[in-house]
């Protein structure tokens, strides 16, 4: 990613704020199918953002590595993780995902929400532990403009075909899927 990438999502984090203890929930369309979660295990979180995704598995009982671009979005993620009480199950990285996932064991749950790189399709599967699950959801291009960011239509049950699909779906300019290792 290009240092201008990174300034620009410091930026927009800055001007967030701190994040709300109030937002820990389960991310956006993973919402209704919490149960399919483990509550405890190993799990990654990728392009973590904030650490909304990490915290609320974090209370969900997993230990969390939570990765960003942005040095702001980790500073904001760490101090979630203090104030709601999983500062001890969360770890959070700066870690540019362009140059391949970072190094680490396998991984009971990889959870990746609004962000998409083809690139690492191969990585999170070899990366999921046996009966492993990935969560991941992207902008799309399904009732959408295309965009360089936004995944073709099925192209996320084709990146992860090898995996045992749990529910997928795509519209209104979002995909996305949930599969067991």
């Amino acid at each position: 990613m290009t240092v201008q990438d990174r300034l620009r999502w410091d930026e927009r984090y800055a001007s967030q704020g701190p994040a709300p203890i109030d937002a820990i929930e389960p991310p956006g369309i993973f919402a209704q199918h919490a149960d399919a979660f483990p509550a405890a295990g190993h799990a990654l979180d990728l392009a973590c953002g904030q650490g909304f995704g990490a915290v609320w598995l974090a209370h969900r009982g997993l230990g969390v590595r939570g990765y960003d671009i942005s040095p702001v979005a980790i500073g904001q993620a760490c101090d979630l993780a203090r104030r709601s009480g999983v500062g001890d199950r969360c770890r959070f990285d700066v870690f540019d995902l362009d140059d391949g996932l970072p190094i680490g064991p396998s991984a009971d749950v990889i959870l990746c929400h609004k962000f998409r790189a083809s690139s690492l399709d191969q990585a999170i599967i070899d990366r999921l532990a046996p009966g492993g699950l990935l969560a991941i959801a992207a902008l799309s291009e399904v009732d959408a403009a295309p965009g360089p960011f936004r995944a073709r239509a099925g192209e996320l049950t084709a990146a992860f075909a090898e995996l045992d699909l749990i529910a997928a779906g795509e519209g209104q300019g979002c995909a996305w899927l949930m599969a067991r290792a």
